[in-house]
């Protein structure tokens, strides 16, 4: 495989596929996310892509009413996550326009279009809530050094010293300032910003509780693993200690408090990453302490937001559904408001902006053939408002139809999938196996025109894809998720082979000509079922773990893998010999390209290049590309580019185009 591809046939294919849905220098909005809406208008960040093909994120307006949308901001640089005051006056939003990658907090005046920043915080601000009485906003900030989160991309950000001699080494003591995430808070009549958490807590994700406190997610120090154990904290009063108000069993994400810091919302669940959190609704009384866990119709709830003192709206998802419920707290009752299994929204789980009465609420709506538009659900009517739809029936009708598709694990358990089917061709297809991260996130009906290019160009060429939600998986409960504990590349391998057997049984798959790829724990599960099982005719691993050892030494989430695997790297013999590809790659057959990137620290690039050497020492065709701007998987132009091309162009080389005879 040639390092240059940009001259090929496929490579020129696979960037016109994506300029037909991306509409470089068309000056229109390609996609849109972090909604937040009031009265008669929603804002969001809405992504343009410029003539050189650079996405750009901009604050855009959609009156809910007529549907009219604009571009609000020009940059430069980036702005992104608006919300709009309690009062819709205002709209607060992050801009790195003063230095890129520094994002700090700007303030827009919705009528007149004024635009100012507040005064900038030590560190680049990750997220902000506006106070019930619109008269602060709670900034989420990390350090200039600290690491993402895999869903973020898994970089390191830079660092403040930037003007440093190049030859000088890089010095890493585990304990530097820049590493740490803290609370902290603007107030709008002093144009003040102050720190509001104590030094001694790490703030991994904030809300208000009242006007004057804030309820987080915290540990005693910033390293990644730490997450994993965090606690639920009150914190009273600027400057004041954090009072620990719940200790769970798993880990916390979304918590969100009643107007008057009453009563406090958070999501306990078995999670591989953070910012990824889907699970059991936990409620505690800030005053007495008391947690109860709240019946949710196995809605693994993904969002919360408290509409009033009452009623706390909730999203989520159940199966392959996106769910939204609202809870009353007085009378201990859920209702359940709206249910899709074809409309979702993007990102790694669903959120929504509630608004109006408690169970309404604006959304950005989307499906596999349904480009992203504002949406609104309201008297428990979905209703679209204004569509980002790029006019490429023409690529989409590569999808001839989806088949949800059950079947029985060899244990007995039942594991659920999505068959997206070619148009062309008749059954038994060529299927490829896609592995979703995590291991707990789950598959749904994703807008296949944003990285879903490889997958429409290989339905183009009579592909099959099978995207299987095994045990581990969001959408059906803790019971599902916590199998795979301990256990991973356990009993999972079988849910994912049982699942190929299963198509092959009724004719819609060829046992000759099958595939599998995914990325981060799919791109572990890649490299581990080739190792495995010999049905595979090739494979493309992306961002794979392939040794455990080095991943809980080198990456920035130890944590993980000792708590996913329940076990410790000085136990020879143990999981993290005997659930390590590396260590199987004798037994593999199937060729394999790998992919990483130089910046990931969460699936180092090392656990890609251990694997491409083990299986060409061991005589098997192994491909190895590495993209030095990428992190966790691949996410930026034109490198996005060259990944499909190159994933698309290894399983036509190495599956046949007609089925075996």
């Amino acid at each position: 495989m040639q390092r240059d591809i940009r001259d090929t046939p496929l490579y020129r294919e696979t960037e016109a596929l994506y300029r037909t849905f991306r509409r470089p220098g068309s000056g229109l909005i390609a996609d849109a996310a972090e909604i937040s809406a009031h009265g008669n208008r929603a804002v969001f960040t809405g992504t343009l892509i410029d003539a050189s093909n650079e996405a750009i994120s901009r604050i855009c307006l959609t009156d809910l009413t007529s549907g009219d949308t604009r571009v609000l901001t020009f940059g430069p640089n980036t702005d992104r996550a608006p919300k709009l005051a309690p009062d819709g006056r205002r709209i607060a939003f992050l801009s790195d326009r003063r230095k890129a990658g520094d994002a700090q907090l700007h303030l827009l005046d919705a009528e007149t279009g004024e635009c100012r920043a507040a005064p900038p915080v030590d560190g680049w601000v990750e997220y902000l809530h506006w106070s019930p009485d619109g008269r602060r906003i709670l900034l989420g900030v990390a350090g200039h050094g600290a690491d993402l989160a895999g869903a973020q991309g898994a970089a390191t950000t830079k660092t403040a010293a930037q003007d440093l001699p190049a030859w000088l080494p890089a010095v890493d003591t585990g304990e530097e300032a820049y590493r740490w995430r803290r609370a902290w808070v603007y107030d709008l009549e002093e144009n003040r910003v102050s720190p509001f958490s104590p030094a001694d807590r790490n703030v991994w994700e904030a809300a208000w509780c009242g006007n004057d406190a804030i309820t987080a997610v915290v540990s005693p120090g910033p390293s990644e693993g730490l997450w994993y154990t965090a606690r639920l904290a009150v914190i009273e009063k600027e400057g004041g200690a954090s009072r620990e108000v719940y200790t769970p069993q798993d880990q916390l994400g979304w918590p969100s408090s009643s107007p008057s810091g009453r009563h406090i919302a958070v999501v306990e669940a078995l999670c591989s990453d953070r910012w990824i959190v889907a699970g059991d609704l936990r409620l505690i009384d800030r005053q007495s302490g008391q947690v109860r866990k709240v019946p949710t119709r196995g809605i693994d709830v993904t969002h919360t937001e408290w509409r009033s003192e009452r009623h706390l709206l909730l999203a989520g998802h159940r199966g392959f559904e996106t769910v939204l419920a609202l809870y009353d707290v007085e009378a201990g009752a859920l209702e359940e408001v709206w249910h899709s299994e074809q409309i979702t929204t993007g990102g790694f789980y669903t959120a929504v902006a509630g608004f109006g009465e408690p169970g309404d609420c604006a959304l950005v709506g989307e499906g596999f053939l349904r480009a992203p538009e504002i949406a609104l659900i309201r008297g428990g009517k979905y209703q679209a408002i204004r569509s980002f739809d790029p006019g490429a029936g023409e690529a989409l009708s590569a999808l001839g139809g989806v088949e949800t598709v059950k079947w029985r694990a060899p244990d007995g358990l039942e594991i659920e999938g999505l068959l997206l089917k070619p148009a062309a061709g008749r059954p038994p297809h060529p299927v490829i196996l896609n592995v979703h991260g995590g291991p707990v996130w789950h598959y749904r009906p994703f807008w296949l025109g944003r990285r879903s290019i490889g997958t429409l160009m290989l339905l183009e060429r009579g592909f099959a894809m099978l995207l299987p939600n095994p045990r581990g998986s969001t959408g059906r409960g803790q019971a599902f998720v916590r199998p795979v504990l301990g256990d991973m590349g356990g009993a999972d391998t079988y849910d994912y082979l049982s699942g190929l057997d299963h198509l092959a049984a009724r004719g819609l798959a060829d046992p000759a000509r099958l595939g599998v790829t995914g990325g981060s724990y799919g791109g572990y599960m890649t490299a581990w079922l080739i190792t495995q099982d010999p049905r595979f005719a090739a494979a493309v691993a992306v961002s794979p773990v392939t040794n455990q050892v080095t991943e809980h030494l080198i990456s920035n989430i130890p944590h993980f893998v000792s708590l996913f695997l329940n076990d410790t790297y000085v136990n020879p013999g143990g999981k993290y010999f005997d659930r390590s590809p590396i260590n199987f790659a004798h037994q593999a057959k199937t060729p394999t390209l790998s992919t990483c990137g130089v910046l990931d620290r969460c699936t180092p690039p090392e656990e890609a290049v251990q694997f491409h050497n083990a299986l060409i020492e061991n005589g098997v065709k192994s491909v190895l590309v590495t993209y030095p701007q990428e992190g966790h998987g691949v996410r930026k132009w034109p490198a996005a580019v060259d990944f499909a091309a190159r994933m698309v162009g290894w399983f036509e080389e190495h599956i046949p185009a007609a089925r075996s005879r």
